[in-house]
């Protein structure tokens, strides 16, 4: 036994030198230590036996050793690429200013639920997949008429379909009500928009009953969104509730809308009368607030739906300037299907006691959505979506990353004798307004479009999306297919892949498959290596988190990130981080 500890002491001795750099870690690399204890082993007789324990023993400290350098190196990018700077108001971080309790509001959860204990509110969280961050959080409440909304809006609700809260909002809408700030994670198409929509009529309500909003006066609530669509669909979210609460005889809620593409004047309109909620986009926003057409001094309720992709797409100086606008705390709310941890510790700065509701992993894709990915030639890919098109019957999504291939997709189905229209970024207001219409209305079969359509649009009835290509961003693919298997319904999306795609987010697109238990085909699934097995140990042993940090995907660690890569070689070459990413955002 003796001899045994002699090599244990060899063994420590050679580890202590690499790790002290006397030894060349390329010249240990390759099993040197097990030579090295092999040799000794022979010279004193010691059994294969317990020559296989040591080796065993050196082989578990040396994979070890790795993961936490691999570790280090991991935190060390992460920090690297943290943003410095606090989300708030230039003059609040000039005058220091901190606010330290959440907004306050009259509403209070029912007494007979604030009666029961923990572990019941713990037992609903854990039955539909709720997570929750925060102190004092509020408890999820099962019923609309729990929220103490009045009759009107629950008939408005039930109009829609919408006969109980789902997951997002059992537990969403408390934390809005009760003044909290928020930041709202959950897959597309699970009632995100009604978290942040209910509060602010019922807000806007009572502020309006207490004192009515005199001309130029508000907004009261903000909601900022990346893209026009997205910004029409939520104001005819809110004109549609606000007809049943004025038919109940409640007060006027006014809205404006206020986006690129539309006149302003329409906008101000609405504002000279006294204006309760905007919905906007950050330029128009920004455009009206430096011509002091709008004012945000009574304003008390932000939100930023889609917030990740605004930050991400070269939004985020803007949305800092608007903070500047503030003149007290506001109640800020921040939602979105996709939300790496990089965005969620970087929106906390903005945050008051933030609660963080996430229902399923964030850019986690909906479980109600059947995905195909199927391997096709660049020059075949306009001609199978023919064969696609007969998968389902319409309405269709198609979409696709350049607009020339927009235009390309369109005119060959028309030529087929396919009714479809088609909306991206060099499109004008109208016709984009004018194509929507006609596809929700179900006027065209097929609506052929960029990313522009991507992001929170709630088209109803949606059978199947195709992805005539594949984005480059594994969080942008969640969105695209987030357009079918909404509130629960079933949905199909296909995915066209090839050679021409990077292998980096294949790898992305292959564990997202995996995940949400989806059929790999068999090309995907002879991607993956070394780099690969390194990642499943990083998360087997107990790793912060699952895939990249940076941006969210599953097939690589922050380490192998092509978004960080790029964001790095634009930066190299001059470029800034905004206008590389704004670069992005050309569509909306």
């Amino acid at each position: 036994m003796s001899l045994l500890k002699k090599m244990v002491s060899l063994l420590s001795l050679l580890m202590k030198d690499e790790e002290s750099g006397s030894l060349s870690g390329q010249e240990r690399e390759g099993g040197t230590q097990e030579q090295d204890v092999q040799e000794l082993a022979r010279k004193n007789n010691i059994s294969l036996l317990d020559q296989h324990t040591e080796l065993k023993k050196i082989a578990e400290a040396r994979k070890e050793s790795e993961l936490e350098k691999q570790r280090r190196e991991e935190q060390r990018l992460l920090e690297a690429v943290a943003e410095k700077r606090a989300l708030m108001a230039v003059s609040e971080l000039a005058r220091g200013v901190q606010y330290e309790e959440p907004v306050v509001t009259a509403w209070r959860p029912p007494k007979r639920v604030l009666a029961m204990d923990n572990r019941r509110h713990d037992r609903v969280r854990k039955k539909y997949n709720i997570l929750v961050e925060g102190q004092e959080v509020p408890p999820p409440l099962k019923s609309f008429a729990d929220m103490k909304f009045p009759p009107c809006i629950v008939k408005a609700l039930q109009k829609k379909g919408i006969e109980k809260p789902s997951p997002i909002q059992m537990q969403g809408i408390p934390a809005a009500l009760q003044g909290r700030d928020m930041i709202g994670i959950a897959f597309t198409g699970s009632g995100k928009s009604m978290v942040f929509i209910l509060p602010i009529i019922m807000f806007s309500l009572e502020q309006e009953k207490k004192l009515p909003f005199m001309n130029n006066e508000g907004p009261y609530g903000l909601i900022i969104v990346p893209s026009r669509e997205l910004a029409k669909q939520i104001k005819d979210n809110i004109d549609y509730i606000c007809k049943f609460t004025e038919a109940d005889g409640c007060p006027e809620i006014r809205t404006c809308l206020a986006i690129g593409g539309e006149p302003v004047a329409t906008a101000l309109q609405v504002i000279r009368k006294g204006v309760h909620i905007m919905v906007c986009t950050p330029g128009r926003l920004i455009d009206m607030l430096d011509k002091k057409m709008v004012r945000l001094d009574v304003c008390r309720y932000l939100v930023m739906d889609e917030a990740d992709r605004m930050i991400d797409m070269g939004f985020e100086e803007d949305v800092r300037t608007i903070y500047s606008y503030f003149k007290a705390q506001r109640q800020t709310l921040l939602f979105s299907a996709t939300m790496p941890k990089k965005i969620q510790n970087f929106a906390r700065s903005a945050l008051v006691k933030p609660v963080t509701v996430n229902v399923g992993r964030a850019g986690a894709a909906s479980m109600c959505v059947i995905q195909e990915v199927e391997y096709v030639k660049q020059e075949a890919k306009v001609t199978h979506i023919l064969t696609c098109l007969n998968k389902t019957s319409p309405p269709v999504l198609i979409f696709a990353e350049k607009k020339q291939d927009v235009d390309l997709i369109q005119e060959y189905l028309l030529l087929k004798g396919v009714t479809a229209a088609a909306i991206h970024g060099g499109k004008d207001q109208e016709e984009r307004s004018a194509a929507v219409q006609a596809f929700q209305k179900g006027d065209k079969d097929v609506l052929v479009a960029t990313d522009v359509a991507s992001k929170g649009l709630d088209f109803p009835g949606i059978q199947h999306v195709i992805n005539y290509d594949m984005p480059d961003d594994i969080e942008n693919y969640v969105h695209r297919i987030g357009r079918t298997g909404r509130s629960g319904q079933q949905g199909v999306a296909t995915t066209f892949v090839n050679k021409a795609n990077d292998e980096s987010v294949l790898l992305d697109l292959k564990h997202l498959l995996i995940e949400a238990k989806q059929k790999v085909p068999p090309f995907l699934n002879t991607l993956g290596g070394i780099e690969e097995d390194m990642q499943a140990s990083l998360e087997d042993d107990g790793g912060d988190e699952r895939g990249c940090s940076y941006c969210g995907g599953l097939g690589h660690r922050i380490t192998a990130c092509p978004r960080l890569e790029a964001m790095q070689n634009k930066q190299a070459a001059g470029i800034g981080r905004k206008d590389y990413l704004a670069a992005n955002a050309a569509d909306y």
